[in-house]
């Protein structure tokens, strides 16, 4: 995890969706799980989570977003990835209630992978900066397993969803029409997911939003110079603050994850 990790066993490939083209690492059989890397890219500890969700069991799509891939999350390269994605069209990091663009090509990801890979539906993970992103390919009707992790967008409202009220509604009524969940998970400190924003996405979705909250000594010390230095407080549950032991509640909340997909996407009980 200490080094840049050269995804060579994961397959690039550039996929056009709605004319916007963009890199997917894919990797592994069975149904469709779509990881949404965490900031400043897809770091190390990113592409470990991803080959566990393909040890699982099935095919990952993890998308280039933003940052270079592969490395080791620097604190000096990171603050300039996200600053950039900050500004950037795709992203509304300071809106509360508006959608980022970029979940629009999410749910064309979500719908390709579904066609390509078969199965009953996708999965959808996304992390930090694109934590609530899974919520909004909610609006895909082959998404039907979706975790939130650390959402940390809007930056300016630890209240704010960054989800429009028409999507969340939309959602909630999903959820209890097929009878779906939405699994969250997110440290009790983090300074960049408060409860404020687990309590908004409660109230907004019911009982159908299942939210985990790790207490903050659950989370790994041992993290790379973006997280030690400029995101500084317990945040990224399955990757850099994952703790790789047996009997540590970050591990179980992977577990209970790749059981969530294994239950919606494999028909496996539990």
């Amino acid at each position: 995890m200490k080094e840049d990790d050269p995804l060579d066993d994961f397959t690039p490939r550039q996929i056009t969706l709605d004319g916007i083209e963009k890199k997917v690492y894919t990797a592994g059989r069975g149904p469709a799980v779509v990881v949404m890397t965490e900031m400043p890219g897809i770091s190390p500890h990113v592409a470990r989570f991803a080959r566990w969700v393909r040890d699982a069991g099935f095919t990952v799509y993890m998308p280039s977003l933003f940052g270079r891939d592969g490395a080791v999350p620097q604190a000096g390269e990171g603050a300039a990835v996200f600053k950039r994605a900050c500004v950037s069209a795709e992203f509304r990091a300071f809106a509360s209630n508006a959608s980022s663009p970029v979940t629009q090509w999410l749910r064309a990801l979500a719908r390709f992978a579904h066609e390509a890979c078969g199965g009953p539906g996708v999965g959808a993970i996304g992390m930090c900066f694109t934590g609530n992103f899974a919520l909004s390919m909610m609006m895909e009707p082959a998404v039907l397993a979706p975790v939130v992790c650390q959402p940390s967008l809007p930056l300016d409202d630890p209240a704010g969803t960054n989800v429009t009220a028409d999507e969340l509604a939309a959602v909630r009524r999903r959820l209890e029409r097929e009878d779906l969940t939405v699994m969250a998970y997110r440290f009790e400190g983090d300074r960049f997911c408060k409860a404020e924003r687990f309590a908004a996405f409660s109230q907004a979705l019911g009982g159908r939003f299942v939210a985990r909250v790790l207490p903050d000594s659950a989370a790994n010390p041992d993290t790379p110079p973006f997280f030690a230095q400029l995101v500084a407080s317990p945040h990224s549950v399955v990757t850099a603050h994952l703790i790789d032991e047996a009997g540590q509640p970050t591990l179980a909340a992977r577990d209970e994850i790749l059981a969530f997909f294994a239950r919606r996407l494999l028909g496996r009980p539990g």
